[in-house]
């Protein structure tokens, strides 16, 4: 029987650790530097590894969950990271959202020592990690994909398969951005429409009647924009920063001006210097609903 490793059991780690556990008979081993959800996944018979290296050393696949690229090169390497502790025919699984650049050297990397990669960013809200309903994109070979799909499909109701590796943090991190544009089309319009005497939650009714309607509008919007709702502990504006630096990074590496990613990350930097880091990222409509000097 397979042993099942899960390093990092933040917000959307902990629920993804616990479908994993209870929706199969495998044993599953986890570890975090915070034992309070450690402590919650073993109630659903979680193991508890004393370190990320034990975790990597006990796993046959090793699914990983953490805030950056920057945390996950960091768990990756040195004497104590999974390059230098999984055995041969590990495979690895990223769940956060990492840079395309980092992701494909460390595949190499990861192949080189007789391992296999799969990148898959998840998608979706804390809600849906606690549902088992994440959207999932996933960049692997045929023969990963094939292993890892039923396992991803006891946290997700949506895994796609995006190509070889590196083609899942693509996906997710362009659909980051077309979101971020859309939200920021949605405050733009409302700010408007309140100078102008309509309140956001009659704009948002008629759009969500007309061809402006869609899931930015009827998630972000509806719950967030319109009653200015913006909660800490779900996706930070921070954590949309770095995925929109993400963007922009890939376009300057193709040559390409993206005006709109370079806008939104001006945005939610801004919102961050305000002390807006960690509410739930569509505050930026704040800032694009103050009142400019005359």
């Amino acid at each position: 029987m397979r042993t099942f490793g899960f390093i990092g059991t933040g917000i959307m780690g902990e629920p993804m650790c616990r479908h994993l556990a209870i929706k199969g008979s495998e044993p599953v081993i986890a570890f975090d530097r915070d034992p309070e959800p450690l402590a919650r996944v073993a109630e659903h018979g979680v193991a508890t590894g004393a370190s990320a290296a034990e975790v990597t050393r006990q796993a046959d696949i090793l699914f990983v969950s953490l805030p950056s690229g920057q945390h996950l090169a960091t768990v990756c390497d040195g004497p104590d990271g999974v390059l230098a502790n999984a055995r041969p025919g590990t495979i690895f699984v990223d769940l956060g959202t990492s840079p395309l650049s980092l992701t494909r050297e460390l595949a190499q990397r990861f192949e080189a020592a007789g391992l296999s990669y799969a990148d898959a960013p998840v998608a979706r809200t804390r809600a849906a990690a606690e549902t088992g309903t994440l959207a999932i994109t996933v960049g692997a070979s045929d023969a990963v994909f094939a292993e890892v799909a039923p396992l991803l499909g006891r946290f997700a109701s949506e895994v796609t398969h995006c190509g070889p590796v590196g083609t899942g943090q693509v996906v997710k991190i362009l659909n980051n951005m077309v979101v971020v544009g859309t939200v920021m089309a949605l405050s733009e319009a409302a700010a408007i429409a309140g100078a102008a005497g309509v309140e956001t939650q009659a704009l948002f009714d008629a759009f969500a009647k007309g061809s402006a309607d869609s899931f930015a509008l009827r998630n972000h919007g509806f719950k967030a924009v319109a009653p200015q709702n913006f909660p800490e502990r779900v996706f930070s504006t921070e954590y949309m920063r770095k995925d929109i630096g993400y963007a922009l990074e890939m376009a300057a590496e193709a040559g390409l001006d993206s005006a709109l990613a370079a806008h939104a990350h001006r945005l939610l930097s801004d919102a961050t210097d305000a002390g807006h880091g960690a509410n739930y990222w569509p505050v930026i409509s704040r800032l694009i609903a103050q009142t400019r000097p005359s």
